[in-house]
């Protein structure tokens, strides 16, 4: 009884652990309001979305190094956008920061799709950046 009730709680241990592997769960798209049409909603929120493209643009691998050379590529894109007050990085955990100059602050995951920043202000369905 005991030996059966131990077995079952070690496998109970071994099938509740999760895999560590946050990128696919942080930048997977699906249920979230499509990018070009979050794009369309504003200055800030195009900017948003062309910020997160770069910042999927510039995937490098997996490693420590690798996310934050990633990061440090989104964050220069981010620097020449009008609207941007501040931007902070979490390259481990697949998020930037972003605080515009009217105080609209967002998390941002990388967004791989395949269009880039520029492209996203580009957009004649976008807001254009000034």
């Amino acid at each position: 009884m005991y030996r059966r009730f131990g077995t079952c709680v070690a496998l109970l241990a071994l099938v509740s652990c999760r895999s560590y592997q946050y990128e696919p769960k942080m930048t997977d798209q699906d249920g979230l309001v499509p990018a070009d049409q979050f794009a369309r909603y504003g200055k800030e929120q195009a900017e948003a979305v062309a910020i997160a493209r770069e910042y999927g643009k510039a995937a490098q691998g997996d490693t420590p190094e690798a996310l934050a050379k990633q990061a440090d590529a989104a964050m220069a894109y981010a620097k020449t956008l009008p609207d941007v007050a501040t931007i902070g990085a979490d390259p481990q955990g697949h998020r930037l920061t972003v605080s515009f100059k009217n105080g609209w602050r967002v998390g941002l995951p990388p967004i791989k799709d395949g269009k880039g920043g520029p492209e996203t202000l580009a957009n004649p369905a976008a807001p254009a950046a000034k």
